[in-house]
């Protein structure tokens, strides 16, 4: 059973909706993180495809998880709905359209015993602190971030722009377009939240050690930033801080980072100034 300690989700800009999203239910916990092709209009919510793709997510989650044993059969029940609705309400031409499609990073945990087991898309992460202070990260994020960060600054050189209005470039979408386009061909499923489930055969799976007392975070990347972009801190003070002050100071600390020190992109190389921030911190019982 996990008791939530904190929580926080902020938009990563005032005018754009937060598509992200946190949540927990008895032994489960997770953490979504979405995002949609720059300019796909969307059909089944007035702003974001992509936020309506994480609520959704997040409320069957909630609905499911407490009678569920198995994390990929929930994440795949959870996709094969997510499909059903959408195409109730999406034009026929963009029910198989992947590039149309939002998509998400996530992680998804469980507690049995004192075994704590993460299912991982994408560059979301889990932070696990054991009670002898010991601190393990769970996912792929500071591998994925590296990569990421390194295109960002190539294609902020090739174009002379900046975080934020990368995302308009012709360069960023010719790329992003083209990324897209190549996992369609390729006929295998993208490792991310989506509508296609048979995507839960490439999640990531981790177990570690979670002894009741042990604390959990579950972030996204804009949270994660902290650690794995911008090295304000380790996994360990990032912990250690999220006990001792909470959330949102180290929130706040990434937006200080990101429109203070580092606005332009120089210093930490990124596609958004700010990202939609969200984390959840769990106590094991």
């Amino acid at each position: 059973m996990f008791t939530v300690l904190d929580r926080i989700s902020w938009p990563g800009h005032p005018d754009k909706p937060n598509e992200d999203i946190c949540g927990a239910c008895g032994d489960w916990a997770w953490v979504i993180d979405t995002s949609i092709f720059p300019g796909t209009a969307p059909v089944v919510h007035p702003k974001s495809d992509a936020a309506w793709l994480a609520a959704f997510a997040s409320e069957r989650l909630s609905d499911l998880a407490p009678h569920a044993e198995d994390g990929p059969a929930l994440l795949r029940h959870v996709m094969e709905e997510a499909r059903t609705a959408y195409r109730a309400v999406a034009p026929q031409e963009r029910h198989e359209d992947f590039v149309s499609w939002p998509l998400g990073a996530m992680t998804l945990v469980r507690r049995s015993g004192d075994i704590l087991d993460a299912w991982t898309f994408g560059d979301t992460t889990a932070y696990v602190r054991r009670p002898d202070g010991t601190v393990l990260t769970l996912g792929d994020a500071p591998g994925l971030r590296e990569a990421e960060s390194a295109k960002a600054a190539e294609l902020m050189q090739a174009s002379g722009s900046r975080p934020n209005d990368i995302l308009a470039e012709p360069v960023f979408l010719a790329w992003l377009s083209e990324r897209r386009e190549r996992q369609k061909r390729s006929g295998v499923p993208a490792a991310l939240l989506s509508f296609n489930p048979e995507a839960v055969g490439r999640l990531r799976h981790e177990s570690a050690p979670c002894e009741a007392g042990s604390a959990i975070l579950l972030a996204s990347d804009g949270f994660s930033a902290l650690v794995d972009l911008y090295g304000a801190m380790d996994a360990k003070g990032l912990m250690d801080a999220a006990l001792t002050i909470g959330l949102e100071p180290l929130a706040a600390k990434a937006r200080e980072i990101e429109t203070q020190a580092d606005p332009d992109g120089k210093l930490y190389p990124r596609f958004k100034q700010s990202d939609d921030t969200t984390a959840i911190l769990l106590r094991a019982q």
